[in-house]
């Protein structure tokens, strides 16, 4: 297989076929993560209001730590890399917190920040 600095203009056309399959996949489920996260996020915005409403501290280390306990798990059930998984929920965990954080400070709720 030979590639020309036009991309993959030298590649079989089955093989550009099958890759053009693959990428579509790709982008599908690309697609359905974002809608996904983006419903994930208008729950713990939720949240963040109830919180900040009942002057609640904006972390749950307890939960969180259940939650990444969880996702490994599953991500190990799935195949995924387990260390993977968690750098991602942490990864979205610390952007929850930083718009309760915000959803609070907003509310003149801030006191609850410093019981993280």
């Amino acid at each position: 297989m030979t590639t020309s600095n036009t991309g993959t203009q030298d590649v079989d056309p089955a093989v550009r076929k099958e890759l053009a399959r693959l990428r579509d996949s790709i982008d599908n489920i690309d697609a359905a993560v974002i809608h996904m996260l983006a419903e994930r996020f208008k729950a713990t915005q939720q949240v963040g209001h109830l919180k900040a409403a009942h002057r609640l501290p904006p972390a749950d280390p307890a939960r969180e730590a259940r939650q990444i306990e969880r996702l490994r798990s599953l991500a190990e059930s799935a195949k995924l890399d387990p260390a993977f998984a968690e750098k991602f929920l942490n990864f979205i965990i610390a952007e929850v917190i930083r718009h309760h954080e915000r959803i609070a400070e907003n509310t003149g709720n801030g006191a609850a920040k410093t019981a993280n």
